[in-house]
């Protein structure tokens, strides 16, 4: 009997204990279980934002492109800010930026002569294309149990343009304004930091958002450097885990 009743208790509890396993995983994401294996991101996204600062909110941005990365460690540090740093690039073969169109002139002097002569008013801004890439990202991913997990992350980038970005000058007589060395450049560089999070759909895919501070600057490479001290600029991605 003795013998008839345990069997009969192990064939009832088989079901409850198999059920408690499935409900309670040992990982439930990547980013999660990284301690045990670092693994690597392939996604797509789309990004698009506007300027925030210095009479630069009239200027629209749009792009798309792709993103990888990799986890570089296993999750440590204390409570709430336990995590793994990651590295990551990024590449927008397709950028726009849209701008306010002006009037300016072009102003030149004759060698050994005070007259200045400048063009007739034409019109600059207006749609700006180009492509861009990252090439450093350092991201902190919060490790989190389920399918929400955010970031924080701090890069750096070049962005290459088909005119000189942004468009410089006015229509007054002068030369430091709208004379030969009056212009920007077709290079500018795109510093920038900013906070997301991964949504996993499936244990190895994650549907993508963020929000990025990102500042554009010739660092000179120009004559002049207007550039965009802060655009605003929001991410939709979806990523592959391996």
């Amino acid at each position: 009997m003795n013998r008839l009743s345990l069997v009969a208790a192990a064939f009832l509890l088989t079901p409850i204990v198999q059920a408690q396993q499935v409900s309670s995983p040992a990982g439930t994401n990547p980013i999660d279980t990284a301690s045990t294996r670092q693994p690597f991101e392939l996604g797509v996204l789309v990004q698009g934002g506007t300027g925030i600062t210095d009479q630069r909110d009239g200027f629209k941005f749009l792009s798309a492109g792709v993103h990888a990365g990799r986890i570089l460690t296993g999750n440590f540090g204390p409570g709430p800010l336990r995590g793994n740093f990651e590295y990551a690039v990024e590449a927008f073969p397709f950028w726009q930026s849209y701008t306010p169109k002006f009037q300016k002139v072009d102003c030149t002097q004759a060698a050994n002569s005070a007259l200045i002569n400048c063009s007739q008013p034409y019109t600059v801004g207006g749609t700006y294309t180009g492509a861009s890439i990252t090439p450093i990202i350092i991201r902190w991913n919060f490790a989190r149990h389920g399918r929400f997990t955010p970031w924080a992350q701090a890069a750096g980038g070049v962005l290459w343009t088909n005119h000189k970005y942004p468009a410089y000058g006015d229509t007054t007589t002068n030369l430091n304004t709208n004379g030969p060395n009056g212009d920007a450049s077709v290079w500018n560089f795109t510093p920038q930091g900013g906070v997301g999070f991964h949504y996993f759909t499936r244990p190895n895919r994650s549907v993508d958002f963020s929000a990025n501070a990102v500042h554009i600057s010739s660092a000179s490479l120009g004559d002049r450097n207007p550039g965009v001290n802060v655009s605003l600029q929001f991410t939709l991605g979806y990523t592959w885990w391996k």
